[in-house]
C-alpha cells in the first residue's frame, strides 16, 4: 500500500522474490479490508490465488475472481477491497521507493 493504512483491518505481506527489475509479494487481506484510492511510482500486477477482489483502476471498476490478474499501471489511481479473505501475488517493476505497509 505504499505508506497508507487500510481501511477496515490489517494485511499479511510476504516478500516472495526480488530483483534488480522489481520484486514479488504474496498479500493476504481478511474479508472487509480495503486499500484507499492510491497510486504508486511502479507498475503492479495482481494475480488472484484465492478469495474476490473488488475495487477500481483509474475510475474503472474491477472485479477479480482466482485465476484473475489486474494491472495498476504507474501513476494510475486504484484502489482494492476483499469480499471473502483473499489472497494473491503482486508484482511491481521497478523497485518500489517504499515497501507496502503490513
Amino acid at each position: 500500500m505504499e505508506g497508507r493504512p487500510l481501511l477496515g483491518g490489517t494485511s499479511r505481506v510476504r516478500e516472495l522474490q526480488r530483483a534488480p527489475s522489481g520484486l514479488a509479494y504474496e498479500i493476504h487481506y481478511p474479508a472487509g479490508v480495503a486499500s484507499p484510492p492510491h497510486s504508486h511510482d511502479h507498475d503492479s500486477i495482481v494475480y488472484l490465488l484465492e478469495g474476490h477482489l473488488k475495487g477500481t483502476v483509474d475510475g474503472v471498476e474491477a472485479s477479480l475472481r482466482p485465476g484473475d490478474s489486474v494491472l495498476h499501471p504507474r501513476g494510475v489511481t486504484h484502489q482494492v477491497e476483499a469480499i471473502v479473505d483473499s489472497a494473491w501475488v503482486e508484482f511491481k517493476s521497478p523497485l518500489p521507493e517504499r515497501p507496502p505497509v503490513a
